[in-house]
């Protein structure tokens, strides 16, 4: 007996929550205003970011941040790209940005970027955003994988999906060129829907 097609999976019918509330952070997606707040962050993190992301270039002055919230907010809408940022819930503070990227919805299969502002780092802010980013992903839109790539050189970054019980897929050697030119590697981790399932309750 034929095994019964499973339906295409239609983005724009996903209904999402705008905003995910931890215990100390609040993820949610990009709003018109929100150009101010990231166009700061930004500023104080250029050296921090640029070894690892060339996109930070693109923003020159706080209207080109604008333009890329708004941007967001369009690709949300059309259920293209899931970008969030990163708000401090005592403070109100915008600390960097992360969300889902669809890398193929048929399965679905989600990856999972993000960057803080230096004086954030260090404070478990992201892990707790990628937390709630893997609970809407599996719980929500029934994702069978969700992945994270990052270089090779950036302990921190790989620190994140170590510690959420994301698996070391393998390594893909002379990768990319960072935006000195450099060849780096890139680290490949990710859970299952299976994987997720048995992390400890804690962890999820």
């Amino acid at each position: 007996m034929e095994a019964k097609a499973q339906a295409k999976p239609n983005p724009i019918l996903w209904e999402l929550p705008e905003e995910l509330v931890g215990e100390r952070v609040l993820v949610r997606r990009y709003r018109p205003g929100d150009g101010a707040a990231m166009w700061e962050a930004i500023e104080e993190s250029r050296e921090h970011l640029r070894p690892w992301l060339p996109w930070v270039g693109q923003h020159q002055s706080p209207a080109d941040s604008e333009a890329y919230v708004r941007r967001a907010g369009a690709r949300w809408q059309l259920r293209e790209d899931f970008s969030m940022g990163l708000w401090a819930l005592a403070t109100g503070r915008f600390l960097g940005g992360s969300g889902l990227h669809a890398s193929d919805v048929e399965v679905p299969s989600f990856e999972i970027g993000y960057w803080l502002r230096p004086s954030a780092v260090g404070h478990g802010y992201m892990t707790e955003a990628v937390r709630l980013l893997c609970r809407l992903a599996f719980e929500t839109l029934a994702a069978n994988r969700v992945f994270i790539r990052c270089d090779s050189r950036n302990a921190r970054s790989a620190a994140i999906p170590r510690r959420l019980g994301f698996l070391h897929e393998g390594t893909l050697r002379n990768d990319h060129r960072d935006t000195s030119g450099e060849l780096f590697d890139t680290l490949v981790f990710a859970l299952t829907s299976q994987d997720y399932a048995n992390l400890p309750e804690p962890d999820k």
